[in-house]
């Protein structure tokens, strides 16, 4: 099954058959730009407004087409990126407290809603928009061709790039307390499921086009890897009463859905490649992501109320899937293959087969390009010329900024860490604080010392690798026995076949290479293992031969290991200099704290004088001074 909206329900309303979420609109208010742009381009840049007559109307025309009448339509995602674009251009001519007051509606809880003067905070909104359109054309698209399946991969890309190019980049620049559709938290769990949707495209696009089972696996398992860090966003505290009913329960199923369909398509890649131990391993892993689901939906009966149908019905179908398949799939094993089960725990993970990943739209990132084309038209107001008291502000504010934070603050932090980093590479706080106050054995060597005595020392080691050495002898001896056993049957049959007189009736008879062949590959494989086993047991005897004299030092009592372990307090009798090096050495760390400390303070004044400093009244005047010339 797949997880798309219908187009009819593109409006963010829930719907019974579908298992993908789109975003709502934001709701807005009729706003009119015409007379309070018309009024600062006379007070502010002393011009006549009649001159930008029509850039005035066509800005209020923008608006009105951009939040009207919103529905899962390419026309209104064009008409808001229209708008978004001019928006972003005309900041740059006008200042965002222009005195138009801009109010718009929470997304989730239409009754919430702000009202301010902040240009900025209406560029994001409509920015929200923006992705809130992706996500529903993302969810309007089918599933049943290839075509399809890559707009949606697409739509959800680019609705996850906006609503993370919002949260980053953006909301900082608003002036007024958003609402918490806007917040962190919320920008990020929609960028977060709208990945996830782009990745589910492209699950159901491996599986619609036979991609191998194991690599639909590792898509799966992204996937639910996406799905579990949006519901880790989306269950923050602070979005409780903003996060739509039964989001969060949505998001952990199908978390727990993709790592049951990782699992599962794992398995039929084990069952193709015949490590049938395996198969049956996976799905019991499965089956116990099913469970987990089963559990919840039966624990608490909200869940079964706010999750959609189709997504019961969905998590019903894999369940009763895996199900069928695991007992086939142990019944084979034990009957036919008898191949070890291993533990589920020691499973080797499924690495994630990354696709989907956040991708924002040249037009929303450098609105600018595409000025003067037909995706955002002319620029409007382009003939107005910005203050020159902005610009000169403007450029000796960036300036003073590359003076004071770059070339000064910056370089003094590197220094700083510098010195920290060679500090830290010579150990030295730590080694003048042993000096002064040495201690014992580390207490990691004393519980390793304990541990090898409680289990017999050396000798305790060297008894339980040749245990080992024993063993594996005696299995490579019942090995050839089996061996010998088949062998001599082997002989046994060819006999009774040469019996037979030369053209008498012989009875139809299976030989015996044929009979016995699994059990051949049997010991072949065994024997393998014994072999790899003995190698594996003669690297760690060597291992522990090197390092015999320190097992056998561990296993002595503590008295011995402290006598064997140099001591961090020096004789005086023998080092005369003793005294006098760790006296310079901490006179030395004494002038670095107090450099440090100096220079912090340093800094921090620098920046408030940088702060406090104002170069716009003495443009001020040197204005008045030239307008008088």
């Amino acid at each position: 099954m797949f997880l798309f909206w219908p187009a009819a329900a593109a409006d963010g309303v829930a719907n019974d058959n579908s298992t993908m979420f789109a975003v709502k609109f934001k709701a807005t208010e009729k706003t009119i730009f015409n007379k309070a742009l018309a009024e600062y381009i006379a007070s502010s840049y002393a011009e006549p407004p009649e001159v930008y007559r029509d850039d005035l109307r066509v800005l209020d025309e923008l608006r009105e087409a951009a939040t009207a009448a919103l529905d899962a339509n390419p026309n209104v995602l064009k008409r808001n990126i229209r708008y978004y674009g001019q928006l972003a251009f005309i900041l740059s001519k006008f200042p965002a407290d222009v005195g138009i007051s801009f109010t718009w509606h929470n997304s989730f809880t239409s009754d919430t809603e702000v009202s301010c003067q902040d240009l900025y905070f209406e560029r994001a909104s409509v920015l929200f928009n923006i992705g809130a359109a992706y996500s529903q054309l993302g969810c309007r698209e089918g599933h049943s061709d290839m075509d399809s399946l890559n707009r949606a991969f697409n739509y959800f890309q680019q609705a996850a790039g906006t609503f993370g190019y919002l949260q980053r980049k953006i909301v900082g620049e608003c002036r007024t307390q958003l609402t918490t559709d806007m917040s962190a938290y919320m920008l990020t769990t929609l960028e977060n499921l709208m990945l996830c949707q782009a990745q589910e495209c492209v699950w159901h696009r491996s599986a619609l086009s036979r991609m191998k089972d194991a690599n639909i696996a590792r898509i799966a398992t992204h996937v639910a890897e996406l799905y579990e860090q949006a519901m880790q966003s989306a269950s923050q505290g602070s979005l409780a009463g903003t996060i739509p009913n039964g989001w969060v329960d949505h998001l952990k199923v199908k978390g727990l859905y993709f790592r049951a369909e990782a699992q599962q398509r794992k398995s039929m890649s084990c069952l193709a490649s015949s490590q049938y131990g395996e198969e049956v391993a996976r799905l019991q892993a499965a089956q116990e992501y099913c469970n987990q689901i089963s559990e919840l939906v039966s624990y608490d009966q909200r869940w079964s109320k706010l999750l959609r149908a189709a997504v019961l019905e969905m998590v019903k179908s894999q369940a009763e899937l895996v199900s069928s398949n695991r007992t086939r799939a142990e019944h084979d094993n034990d009957v036919i293959y008898l191949d070890p089960v291993p533990v589920i725990s020691s499973l080797p993970d499924i690495s994630p087969y990354k696709l989907a990943e956040s991708k924002t739209p040249e037009i929303i990132e450098n609105p600018g390009k595409f000025l003067g084309g037909e995706e955002l038209g002319p620029p409007l107001f382009k003939g107005l010329v910005p203050f020159v008291i902005h610009q000169a502000a403007s450029l000796y504010e960036d300036r003073k900024d590359q003076l004071v934070s770059k070339d000064l603050i910056t370089a003094l932090d590197e220094l700083t860490a510098d010195c920290e980093s060679v500090l830290n590479s010579l150990n030295m706080p730590h080694a003048l604080e042993a000096i002064k106050k040495p201690i014992g054995l580390p207490p990691n060597i004393l519980v390793g010392a304990d541990e090898i005595r409680s289990d017999g020392g050396y000798i305790g080691i060297k008894r339980l690798l040749d245990s080992a050495i024993v063993s594996n002898t005696r299995a490579n001896e019942l090995l050839d026995a089996a061996e010998k056993a088949l062998y001599d049957e082997a002989q046994e049959d060819q006999r009774v076949q040469q019996r037979v007189p030369k053209g008498g009736r012989q009875a139809k008879r299976i030989e015996s290479a044929e009979l016995t062949n699994k059990f051949r590959a049997e010991i072949a494989k065994y024997r393998d293992v014994i072999n790899r086993a003995r190698e594996s047991d003669a690297t760690i005897k060597a291992q522990v031969d090197m390092w015999s004299q320190f097992f056998s030092l561990l296993g002595s009592p503590r008295d011995e290991i402290e006598r064997q372990v140099p001591s961090t307090t020096a004789n005086p009798i023998t080092d005369p200099h003793h005294s006098q090096i760790v006296g310079r050495l901490q006179q030395y760390m004494d002038e670095i704290t107090l450099m440090k400390r100096e220079r912090a303070k340093s800094t921090e004044k620098l920046k408030r004088v940088a702060n406090e400093d104002d170069i716009t009244p003495a443009l001020n005047e040197e204005m008045q001074r030239l307008a008088a010339l």
